[in-house]
């Protein structure tokens, strides 16, 4: 893996390229994340456990004197600069394509009163791979929040980057994510995963001591895309599921309810496709107050068991695994070494992660490899990950 001074380098020349020199040009990194338990909590008011990586999104940028902010991506070179005019009101629109995201930030800074005063250059390279799962677009929100508070000094927390990330990519892009993403990339430690309840966004870092084994992300390169995909419709099955529970039970998310509750109110419940979306909901919370605890004790063994419980929960009552990530799940657990596998991010495609002893990767990548290209006919992609910290400028 590249390190951090041979990619700010390698964005440099390009910005040089691209817009006459790099001279005074600034650059800032943002990581990817991956949710090592606790899928589709965070929108249901539950905990999460996410880590921050030590891959993500680098910027290289420039002030202008003019309104123009013009952005140019490495990753999707056939695009060319895009260019947008923030003397006029920012929409979504389909010729910004993968604009839409840092636009969407530049619109929630200015509905939150922060006016962008004059426009800018900017050079993005991304090393996590595109529509994976490991939030590459959560990593540029994340990403331009923070440039825009540093270029322009505007006095907003790393939390608060989190909260306009979130509220960026509901109403301007209009996917109906949870904070779970943006909190993690906002506010990632090295070598720890952050416990949120994101019901209340309470949270403790947690030590991650994977002793003698390493983080492995298998991606499926199944690509999707959020808002296209099923993940508003899960969404809408869960409140649905709750107002029906509402009406005997006071609670204002499925994150308050325990097993044995739910067993007592899922009868309210109309639909048996609901019931399946809020078990999971319920089950999900409770297996990652578990499993952190777990991890506290540094029982490994059982953290890896319920992360292979996550994944059967979320193919079998949340319905979005997909033939994909079933194939690379399934192929993980056939290997020695692998303490547990599942499914991490939205589904529908993605990656998976997986914790393997150190002595078993490389023959857990050359065989799980070996068995989702028969199985699927394409291709996995393979990254041994580290947990890094959260967005700063590279100095």
């Amino acid at each position: 893996m590249e390190n951090a001074g041979e990619v700010k380098n390698k964005v440099l020349d390009v910005f040089a390229g691209k817009f006459g020199s790099s001279e005074g040009a600034r650059v800032f990194f943002a990581p990817g994340r991956v949710n090592l338990i606790g899928e589709h909590t965070d929108y249901n008011g539950g905990h999460v456990f996410p880590c921050a990586l030590t891959i993500g999104t680098y910027a290289a940028v420039r002030v202008r004197d003019d309104k123009t902010a013009n952005f140019y991506s490495m990753n999707f070179e056939d695009e060319g600069v895009i260019s947008i005019d923030l003397s006029k009101e920012l929409k979504p629109s389909d010729e910004l394509k993968w604009v839409n995201y840092p636009a969407g930030i530049i619109w929630a800074f200015a509905e939150k009163g922060m006016v962008i005063s004059c426009g800018f250059d900017i050079v993005l390279y991304g090393n996590i791979p595109n529509g994976s799962g490991l939030s590459s677009s959560a990593s540029v929100e994340v990403l331009t929040g923070f440039i825009l508070k540093s270029l322009f000094g505007f006095e907003v927390s790393n939390i608060d980057l989190a909260r306009i990330g979130q509220f960026s990519e509901n109403k301007f892009n209009g996917v109906n994510c949870g904070i779970m993403d943006q909190f993690a990339i906002a506010m990632g430690k090295k070598d720890h995963a952050i416990f949120l309840d994101t019901a209340t966004l309470q949270y403790e870092y947690a030590p991650i001591k994977l002793t003698g084994c390493k983080l492995v992300i298998a991606c499926s390169n199944k690509k999707r895309g959020l808002g296209d995909s099923k993940y508003n419709e899960r969404r809408a099955e869960c409140e649905k599921a709750l107002s029906e529970i509402r009406t005997l039970v006071d609670v204002q998310s499925l994150g308050e309810l325990d097993e044995a509750t739910f067993g007592k109110v899922e009868m309210l419940i109309k639909d048996d496709v609901r019931a399946k979306r809020a078990r999971h909901a319920v089950y999900e919370n409770r297996r990652t107050i578990t499993a952190v605890q777990a991890l506290k004790r540094e029982n490994i063994t059982l953290f890896g068991q319920l992360m292979n419980a996550s994944h059967e929960s979320l193919r079998d009552d949340y319905e979005v695994t997909g033939p994909e990530l079933d194939a690379l799940v399934d192929a993980a657990r056939k290997q020695p070494g692998v303490i547990g596998s599942r499914m991490t991010g939205a589904g529908f495609g993605g990656c998976t992660v997986s914790i393997v002893k150190d002595d078993c990767v490389d023959s857990f990548i050359e065989k799980v490899g070996a068995e989702y290209l028969e199985k699927i006919g394409y291709a996995a992609d393979f990254y041994v990950v580290e947990i890094g910290d959260g967005p700063r400028e590279i100095l």
